[in-house]
């Protein structure tokens, strides 16, 4: 469904909780409106919503599964209180009951929307419904105090008669108020990414090397650069300055990014040296042959025998060498493209080269990875044990996830 003339966004994913209560009804209206808003909507429901709503209804209005349990045989996604959280742009719980309130309030996380909730990185909206002396009862102001304090936007509910006759504070607020005031949200969430890494400068490797055997021949590999030009091209929106240094790449450079040509492993580690004494961020995307010929033929090797053998070495490994002596509180993020054991392997790496982050993808899959328009990657960071794993996803979109944990490091520091 198109955007509406009224919203600059273009496409932001939004997580859509429904708790149990009457006003369950009117979250369908929500939905409606976000989608005719330009907005993609995934929806999760507690148990006692599904009392007054079935999730037929989301599901057959959304396009996509409904959660209520992440451990139900039906669900597809083994992690998906982390996949569900990490992929929105903004989480809306509507109607919140005071019994999410609390637990949202205290970090208990004993059901699917409560964990989702602890899981989530992104701007939260919640918009209460319930019984007016429940609305006002002291525990329940305190803990929605509590949550205003962490950050959470709250809309008050409205006045007026409820279901059980009582008259006061209490009521849902309307659907097209929790819309607008959701893109609002979303609009100055996009604001403040769009300028979140200036000061920062980023220097990225992209696209694959070419090691010659001779003046015809070469070992390399199939990366296309997509992923790192999409990583530059997102790190320029959001105001860091930003100098690339290219392989060999299919996909066209973003304008307005310094670009540095390194065919071979040996040219990339130069270049590298050469510039990253003034980067702040150091993101090594490229995909560098590990080995190289121990010696280039001068002339094209004639096909004059069944078989040849070629003796090959260790080619400079550019990662260690920017991470061992990196100063001035340089973050260091690697890539790992892996075949088997991804996780396993991509932690090695993380540790083995002092990496602050890794990137892990499975490049066997064949709807993601090289020379693919999409990707489903995991992200591991240095001190978190849970690492992110994000579904598929377009090269675009995975490149400002990346970015946001870049920036959140950065807070660490």
């Amino acid at each position: 469904m198109p955007p509406s003339d009224q919203t600059p966004l273009s496409s932001p994913s939004i997580a859509l909780g429904v708790c149990g209560g009457i006003a369950a009804y009117k979250a369908v209206e929500v939905l409606r409106g976000l989608q005719k808003s330009g907005c993609s909507v995934r929806v999760a429901m507690t148990r006692r919503a599904c009392e007054f709503v079935q999730p037929l209804t989301f599901r057959a209005l959304s396009g996509s599964h409904v959660v209520v349990d992440d451990y139900a045989p039906d669900n597809p996604d083994p992690i998906a209180h982390i996949t569900f959280s990490q992929t929105a742009d903004l989480l809306i719980v509507a109607p919140a009951t005071a019994n999410i309130i609390a637990k949202f309030a205290n970090g208990i996380a004993d059901d699917f929307l409560s964990s989702t909730y602890l899981a989530c990185s992104s701007p939260v909206l919640i918009a209460p419904a319930m019984n007016t002396t429940m609305w006002e009862h002291p525990a329940t102001q305190r803990n929605l105090q509590q949550l205003r304090a962490d950050g959470v936007h709250i809309m008050d509910p409205d006045a007026g008669e409820m279901a059980c006759g009582t008259i006061g504070p209490g009521r849902l607020s309307e659907p097209e108020r929790i819309v607008a005031a959701a893109l609002e949200i979303l609009a100055s969430s996009r604001s403040a990414r769009a300028k979140d890494l200036a000061g920062e400068r980023l220097l990225i490797t992209v696209g694959a090397t070419r090691e010659e055997i001779d003046p015809v021949r070469f070992i390399s590999n199939r990366s296309s650069g997509r992923m790192g030009y999409a990583l530059a091209e997102a790190a320029l929106k959001r105001g860091g300055e930003v100098t690339v240094i290219a392989g060999i790449t299919a996909a066209t450079p973003p304008s307005g990014v310094r670009i540095v040509q390194a065919l071979s492993a040996e040219e990339m580690s130069q270049a590298v040296a050469r510039e990253r004494d003034n980067a702040t961020v150091f993101i090594g995307a490229a995909a560098i042959a590990d080995y190289r010929p121990t010696q280039r033929a001068d002339q094209k090797i004639k096909k004059s025998k069944d078989s040849i053998t070629l003796t090959l070495e260790r080619t400079p490994d550019v990662l260690s060498q920017v991470a061992a002596p990196r100063a001035n509180g340089m973050l260091v993020i690697g890539f790992a493209a892996e075949t088997e054991n991804v996780l396993d392997n991509a932690r090695e790496k993380l540790h083995s080269k002092n990496l602050d982050a890794i990137i892990a993808n499975d490049v066997t899959r064949d709807d993601s990875g090289f020379d693919s328009a999409s990707n489903a990657i995991t992200i591991i960071t240095r001190n978190s044990s849970d690492p992110v794993e994000l579904p598929l996803m377009s090269k675009s979109e995975a490149a400002d996830r990346i970015l946001d944990v870049i920036v959140g490091l950065r807070s660490t520091l």
